[in-house]
């Protein structure tokens, strides 16, 4: 049966729901089709389980160490891992009903639920029916990437999602990947008492950061307990016993860790493999991301890509922007464009990490005079009455044009200090201005301007 709609959506992620809500708000009808989880990655394997489980895993940790702080805990800290599994099932069982709700009494919007497939660049079919809309708006969002390593097949191995299953903590987890997901599950299992072996193939872990980030990141995780192996350029992998060997070198130390557990934390890969893109004239690269233009526009007109599977952002506010930036563009008569957005994140280790623009490296490959300032955690005063002194902040100005290029805050509150610096960045503003500022004391942003003032030629 066909249906006619001015416009479809494919997947609930961050980007679809909002997009609906604002066409059908202009008018138009629309087709919302999801083929599993109404909220997207976020909502469901993301940011929302894992940081309900961040937060557990620190509240264990700041019980452990009560005695610091002068509280005294008499027994031992146990974790029932079946509570804190339930506790993050709930915030992402909340938050997915919402998403499908607002999406369910939408006037002018209909949910079709199913996997939806193109047939033309105006048609996709889902099921036995076969959907057209002149508009057609692709949010189908990412998942693990498992690369054929030696022996992969063989045994049982977990993903970010599958994870997210465990009632039990493992005995030791062996996390395959130093990168952002692999040591925000690391840490966390570590505190719910695992032992705990990071793997990772290259020199040093999260290589997109500056070395002095990725040295201070590595000393907070090993000061825990963490194992760590960089250099594994042997990563194959064995049953051992009722676990799996996991080989890390041909050279240097152990040439295999034994775990109870695996994590493969090596990647993302879109999910645009079974869309049947080629029939809709639309183009994807290399790893299978869907090519777009500055405003998400694809190869073929009357096509956009939204969120992860574009390949221009991974993380839930990126995904955000994009569908900001097509309804401007659509609905309000903006020119609104992908490359306007100042690149920023957060590693969710404890502390964190918050980080905007550049890196220290990226600006200095500009070959741009630049000015460059630094403050170890442990001369900010928030983070010394905190007991929390890890970690250090850093920024990076064109002594030109005085604009901020980037920053990052690895300590107490970095992941929300780290925005008075963004803000300032997207606003374009000359260094000066923030460092004008009379930040509230005792913060860790108060100290911001003091580095600004204190920076030297890089």
């Amino acid at each position: 049966m066909s249906h006619a709609f001015d416009a479809i959506v494919i997947g609930a992620g961050q980007a679809g729901p909002p997009l609906a809500d604002r066409l059908t708000r202009a008018g138009m009808t629309v087709a919302l089709v999801e083929r599993k989880l109404f909220g997207g990655t976020c909502v469901n394997t993301g940011c929302m389980p894992t940081k309900t489980l961040v937060a557990s895993a620190q509240a264990a940790h700041i019980a452990r160490r009560g005695a610091e702080y002068g509280v005294v805990i008499d027994s031992p800290v146990r974790i029932d891992m079946g509570r804190v599994k339930a506790r993050a099932d709930a915030v992402s069982a909340r938050a997915r009903g919402n998403v499908e709700h607002w999406l369910r009494q939408m006037p002018g919007c209909t949910v079709i639920e199913g996997h939806a497939r193109f047939e033309g660049p105006r048609s996709v079919r889902v099921g036995e029916d076969l959907l057209t809309a002149p508009r057609i708006f692709i949010n189908v969002g990412g998942r693990a990437a498992v690369p054929p390593l030696p022996g992969v097949d063989r045994v049982p191995t977990l993903t970010n999602t599958s994870m997210l299953q465990l009632d039990q903590v493992p005995d030791h987890l062996v996390v395959v990947g130093g990168s952002y997901i692999g040591l925000e599950f690391a840490q966390m299992y570590r505190r719910f008492g695992a032992r705990v072996t990071i793997v990772e193939k290259g020199p040093r872990l999260i290589a997109r950061e500056d070395e002095d980030v990725s040295a201070a990141i590595r000393d907070i995780l090993a000061g825990e307990g963490i194992a760590i192996r960089t250099n594994a350029e042997c990563i194959s992998f064995a049953r051992a016993g009722d676990g799996v060997r996991v080989g890390v070198s041909c050279s240097d130390g152990e040439p295999a860790v034994d775990g109870s557990h695996v994590l493969l934390a090596v990647g993302r890969r879109p999910n645009t493999d079974d869309l049947d893109l080629d029939r809709a004239g639309v183009a994807v690269d290399a790893r299978g991301y869907i090519t777009v233009d500055e405003s998400l526009a694809t190869t073929t007109a009357g096509i956009w890509a939204l969120g992860d599977c574009n390949g221009r952002g991974a993380f839930t506010h990126t995904a955000y922007n994009d569908f900001e930036i097509v309804a401007a563009n659509l609905l309000d008569g903006e020119v609104r464009r992908v490359s306007d957005r100042v690149p920023a994140y957060a590693l969710y280790i404890d502390p964190p990490l918050g980080r905007a623009g550049m890196t220290e490296a990226q600006a200095r490959a500009t070959g741009r005079p630049l000015l460059i300032g630094r403050r170890s955690m442990s001369r900010v005063g928030r983070a010394i009455e905190k007991g929390e002194t890890q970690g250090f902040m850093s920024v990076v100005v064109d002594a030109g044009t005085r604009r901020i290029l980037g920053a990052a805050i690895l300590g107490v509150g970095g992941d929300e200090a780290i925005h008075g610096l963004l803000d300032a960045m997207h606003a374009g503003a000359d260094y000066a201005t923030l460092q004008r500022a009379v930040p509230i004391h005792p913060t860790v942003s108060e100290l911001i301007p003091t580095m600004l003032g204190e920076m030297g030629a890089g």
